[in-house]
This record gives C-alpha cells, sequence and structure tokens, in this order.
C-alpha cells in the first residue's frame, strides 16, 4: 500500500533526494527510485510497498541461515516487490526484478502481520526473499509490535542500507544475514549493478558495534569471486572487523536467471574456502546448498565436539548445555533459547 515515506528531503523543482540507502536516489515528479519502491508524487516522497506482500512462508529460522539464533524455532517469512540491486543471478528475480504493479500481492497491515505470526506458531518475523531495506518503515513499525508480543525481527539482507535508517531501525532489529556477495567492487558493478562494496562492509561493522546478531553469507560463483586470494581477503575482514565469533557462511551457487552459463560451485571450492576461513580464525563456518554435509553443522570451536547437527533445515541434535559445550564448557556464541523438534518450511 501507498504512505508517506521516510528518509528523504525537498529539492527544487518539485524533486527529492531519498536517504534510505546509499543510492540517495534524486527522484523527479512522477517517477521512480532504483529500487522501483518509492515515488516522488508532486514534490513528495511515497512508499508503494507497506505491507505489500508478495510472498510469506512460516520458515525454519536455519534456512535465513541464521544458525546461531533461536534455534529450532520458525520465522514467519515475508517479502515486498522490488530491490535496490540488480543481480544478474538472483534467484528470486521474478519478485525482486519487478514493481509493485508487475505483481501480485496482499496488503497486511502490521497488526495483521503479529496475529499471522502467532497464529503459525512462530517465534518471529523474517524480512527475507527480496530485499527488505525498501520497506524499512513498515520492518520498524512490525518490529514495534513483535518486541511488546515477545517476538524477534530480523533481516535477510544485502546491507545496502544507509546508516541513517539503519539507526531507527536498530532498536527494532534483533539479527540479521547479510550477503557479501564478493569482495571487491568489480563484482558488485558487474554482477549487482551498484558502484561499491564499501557501504555493504559498513553495514555489518556498524550492526556488530551495536549489539545486533549478525551472521554473513559469501555465495561462492565459479570465475567470479571465488579465488583463494580474494576469500581470504573477505575471512580477514571478517576475523579483524566483525570479530571470529561471527558465524560465516559459504554457499554453493547454481545458475539462476542471467547467469545460467556459469556451473554449480564444486563441493571442493566451498571446503578450500572453509579452510581459508579457519586458517584466519573464524569460529563458525558452515557449508550451504550443500544437503548432509558435515560443515552444515555446529562444532565446539575449541574441542570439536559436535554441537548442533543439522540436515537442509532441521536440527537432528542439540547439545549445548545452556550456551556452553557439554564436553569442555567452551562458551558458544547463540543468541536465544532452542526450541526442540524438527520442523519444515509451511507455504501459506
Amino acid at each position: 500500500m501507498k504512505k508517506p515515506a521516510k528518509f528523504w528531503e525537498k529539492l527544487p523543482d518539485k524533486k527529492v533526494r531519498c536517504s534510505l540507502c546509499p543510492w540517495k536516489c534524486v527522484i523527479s515528479p512522477g517517477k521512480l527510485g532504483v529500487c522501483s519502491s518509492r515515488k516522488n508524487e508532486d514534490g513528495n516522497l511515497y512508499t508503494l510497498v507497506y505491507g505489500s506482500i508478495v510472498s510469506m512462508a512460516a520458515d525454519p529460522i536455519e534456512k535465513k541461515p541464521l544458525y546461531h539464533f533461536w534455534p529450532g524455532t520458525k520465522a514467519f517469512s515475508i517479502a515486498a516487490p522490488g530491490c535496490n540491486f540488480k543481480c544478474l543471478h538472483c534467484q528470486n528475480w521474478s519478485i525482486s526484478q519487478v514493481n509493485v504493479e508487475e505483481v501480485h500481492y496482499e496488503d497486511i497491515p502490521p497488526e495483521r502481520l503479529i496475529e499471522l505470526t502467532k497464529r503459525y506458531n512462530c517465534k518471529g518475523i523474517a524480512h527475507t526473499y527480496t530485499e527488505p531495506t525498501i520497506w524499512t518503515e513498515y520492518a520498524i513499525d512490525v518490529g514495534k509490535l513483535a518486541h511488546r508480543e515477545n517476538l524477534y525481527n530480523v533481516y535477510v539482507s544485502n546491507g545496502y542500507i544507509s546508516i541513517k535508517a539503519l539507526q531507527e531501525l536498530s532498536s527494532y532489529l534483533d539479527a540479521a544475514n547479510i550477503d557479501v556477495k564478493a569482495f571487491n567492487d568489480s563484482f558488485y558493478k558487474r554482477i549487482c549493478g551498484i558502484p561499491s562494496i564499501h557501504p555493504v562492509l559498513e553495514t555489518c561493522e556498524w550492526m556488530v558495534e551495536h549489539g545486533i546478531h549478525l551472521e554473513v553469507t559469501y555465495l561462492v560463483m565459479p570465475r567470479e569471486n571465488d579465488s583463494p586470494e580474494e576469500i581470504r581477503k573477505f575471512c580477514r575482514w571478517v576475523a579483524d572487523k566483525l570479530g571470529p565469533e561471527v558465524p560465516t557462511h559459504f554457499s554453493r551457487f547454481y545458475p539462476h536467471y542471467k547467469m545460467t552459463d556459469h556451473e554449480a560451485t564444486s563441493v571442493r571450492t566451498l571446503e578450500r574456502a572453509m579452510g581459508i576461513a579457519k586458517e584466519e580464525g573464524i569460529r563458525y563456518v558452515y557449508i550451504g546448498n550443500v544437503p548432509g554435509h558435515p560443515h552444515d553443522n555446529t562444532y565446539c570451536p575449541s574441542c570439536g565436539e559436535l554441537l548442533i547437527e543439522r540436515y537442509v533445515f532441521d536440527v537432528l541434535q542439540y547439545r549445548l548445555k545452556g550456551h556452553r559445550c557439554p564436553k569442555c564448557g567452551a562458551e558458544i556464541n547463540i543468541a536465544g533459547e532452542y526450541t526442540p523438534g524438527k520442523h519444515g518450511g509451511h507455504s501459506l
């Protein structure tokens, strides 16, 4: 639904400058921003996607992936149409590379969303599938109500959000998984359509500094961002700027959208990336999109004991005592409590 937007300023000739993300779009009357979700109407900026939900499901939190945040719980997962990236390999391109007029959606106000979250026995809300930055106004209002009901509010994001918007959102955001899609500007320009990686890194560093639970995902793409040198630079940044406790996911690429000419990532390449991460001191490293791989599990970084066994998104074993290893007593970086029992995604 259309509502007045936050994060913008008036310019001469009824133009506006949006400050929601680092694009800082200057938008003329009647035009849209890069994300296709914000419109200048007669010198005022509106969001066109407030509560306009194009996809929703009750998902395991592990699907986000968030492996160290309220494990075993379900997150009511929602998305709006649009994105501030133009990724050539987007797996959700049919809902991310469109505007609200091109897809079927349902307007769900925050109060109704909380009701649905509780009806489907979810512990919180995940803004995911497309880029949640584009409906930050909605996420803020949802987060306020979620916290009153003891529910969490999380982002699965490309990290391309302004610090100004992040500051206002942060009081109502409990966790995020940020996709760091490569570790060089060239990839971001060629593949994602944005000028620089640096705002993404700044977002991650800001979240850690301000106490938002963070996990990062690096989608390893053959011939694009998979060199040992680039992966080592990424891992050093994680260890030095975010901290060795931040869970790091290396995910397998499968051909999608405009990059079907690329092969799927080999498991060997993913295992090499994991080895580099461990050499650089990262304590929790995962391999994603390879069902049944042993490094989809959580192990104690001190003694190697199996702590959480997973298959796809199901938790098969949870062996921590409180937040400590049952064998050596080392403290493990886990936020929230474990909810026992298998769970599968539930489409609505």
